[in-house]
């Protein structure tokens, strides 16, 4: 008798558990574990930026300098994920941006990277309440990777920020240049347009709020094109070489295998600063190659 209580008792207890648990939530984790099952089973790694291998493809011919170039087409993009920044306020958890396409050549002079990502609207000036579209890459300075978020301190980074409305200065002075000698008619329209030596600025970071300029800029070239919602973003900059300062500059030389990082704003979603999408340490592989003994 007192066993056929207990399990009478037993039986209503887990009716009672039953009634408490929403159905919503039993038909979620039976979908959840089915995914973690069908993972499981096929050997689908899980997306992230942790043990992702950039390689630098060697070629025999210039290094691409523009991102409509017919040899970015010769290898394959690679995607990388993006997130939100959240270890500084103001924090930035969900950006427009979820993933980036990497490329990357060289050809024992110049290394080259070409960055991809969907952009659904070109945001190229800069003003009160109006923000830009950019990107980066950061480089530690040395052999070991500091914080990503801009260095720390002892362990800097050098950074390439690609601006867009440095690009369209940088557009607008060259179709200027190209028009000199022109016979010119009608009304003579003057406009101010900086003089920049290249549309991406060259950085020093150790840590927050620590983000500098360095005194010599030009070096790193960069050239971009948006169309159809998307930015293809060219940065190009000399291999490292003997003779050359390295104070302030990351060391890339073929062969070699080193950290890497990036970041994307996109000015439409209100993002600047450290309002940004990241993604963390990777590696970045220069393939062996031939390689000037002299600085470029």
């Amino acid at each position: 008798m007192t066993a056929q209580s207990d399990v009478q008792d037993q039986a209503h207890l887990s009716q009672q558990v039953q009634r408490r648990i929403p159905r919503r939530l039993v038909v979620v984790a039976s979908l959840v574990l089915a995914a973690v099952s069908l993972v499981t089973w096929f050997e689908v790694s899980i997306v992230s930026s942790h043990g992702i291998v950039i390689r630098s493809h060697f070629i025999s011919g210039d290094a691409p300098s523009d991102p409509t170039d017919p040899a970015w087409e010769s290898i394959s993009a690679l995607p990388v994920p993006l997130s939100g920044q959240v270890i500084t306020r103001p924090v930035w958890p969900e950006p427009s941006a979820k993933a980036l396409s990497v490329r990357s050549i060289h050809n024992g002079k110049e290394i080259a990277f070409l960055l991809e990502w969907q952009d659904a609207t070109r945001n190229e000036r800069l003003t009160p309440g109006v923000f830009r579209d950019g990107a980066a890459v950061a480089l530690p300075l040395g052999n070991a990777p500091s914080f990503f978020c801009m260095g720390q301190l002892d362990h800097y980074l050098n950074i390439w920020h690609w601006k867009a409305d440095w690009q369209s200065d940088v557009d607008r002075r060259a179709a200027r240049t190209k028009k000199k000698g022109k016979k010119r008619g009608g009304i003579r329209r003057f406009e101010v347009i900086p003089r920049r030596p290249s549309s991406v600025e060259d950085l020093i970071g150790g840590g927050f709020s620590t983000l500098t300029s360095k005194k010599r800029q030009g070096r790193i070239k960069g050239q971009a094109e948006w169309k159809r919602g998307f930015w293809r973003v060219v940065m190009k900059r000399p291999l490292s070489a003997a003779g050359d300062d390295l104070e302030n500059e990351a060391l890339l030389q073929t062969g070699r295998l080193q950290a890497i990082a990036f970041a994307v704003w996109n000015g439409e979603n209100k993002e600047r600063n450290g309002q940004k999408a990241v993604a963390a340490w990777m590696q970045l592989l220069i393939d062996p190659g031939q390689q000037t003994s002299q600085s470029s």
